[in-house]
């Protein structure tokens, strides 16, 4: 079993930035890959942002060049969010991959507004 507790979401104007940290406890020797997933309200949850167990990365087109994820140490992984504007206002959900099996963590809110 793998947890995954997000945090860092909250209120920021447009062109801020933030920085989402998910802390993953349990069986970690079973994960692959990490991500971040967002869901805006009234659209399907979307991949923002994943890296591997090697380290490499993979962005959504719409968040090349403003985002970055990368791992802090083997249990956390941070997404950090540059130039945001209100179409990244979403649920940002941590993602882990495991062996046959895949986690979520709760959600953290990111609301980009004046």
């Amino acid at each position: 079993q793998v947890q995954l507790v997000e945090s860092g979401g909250g209120l920021v104007q447009p062109g801020g930035s933030l920085t989402l940290s998910c802390a993953a406890s349990g069986s970690l020797f079973s994960i692959n890959d990490m991500g971040w997933y967002r869901q805006a309200l009234g659209r399907q949850r979307e991949l923002v942002a994943n890296i591997s167990r090697r380290g490499v990365t993979m962005y959504a087109d719409a968040v090349k060049g403003r985002f970055t994820v990368y791992r802090q140490s083997r249990s956390t992984v941070l997404l950090q969010m540059n130039r945001l504007n209100p179409g990244d206002t979403a649920v940002y959900f941590c993602n882990a991959v495991g062996v046959g099996r895949t986690y979520w963590g709760q959600g953290t809110q990111v609301t980009v507004s004046l």
